[in-house]
């Protein structure tokens, strides 16, 4: 019983430990993992749409950030998710719902921008 509790208590005391050091190390690391968080795409946590600068040629890492979907994703899925984007952003959407005038037009369009 005793040697159990001797156990229990040494292994809280490197759990502690453990954990101290642990949180002192990120404290140095903190600029480094904010910068890696910066530098992914919005969509990895929002899941909005994918506002990256875009390459001369479209590229299949690029093609599956804009679908939102795995690089290595089925045929299935891709297209799932291409049908599903061009839902959302089809011309005709809106225009039976409600009619814009130009300047609404204007600021709604460039919101997406």
């Amino acid at each position: 019983m005793a040697s159990t509790m001797v156990a229990l208590g040494l292994t809280i005391a490197a759990a502690g430990f453990a954990g101290r050091y642990v949180l002192q190390t990120m404290k140095h690391m903190e600029p480094q993992v904010k910068q890696a968080i910066r530098s992914l795409p919005k969509c990895a946590f929002t899941g909005g749409y994918y506002r990256g600068g875009f390459e001369p040629k479209m590229t299949k890492r690029e093609a599956a950030l804009i679908l939102g979907v795995s690089p290595t994703a089925n045929k299935g899925k891709i297209r799932d998710a291409h049908r599903r984007i061009m839902l959302l952003n089809h011309p005709d959407k809106e225009s039976s719902k409600k009619k814009y005038t130009p300047e609404e037009a204007v600021h709604l369009w460039t919101s997406y921008l």
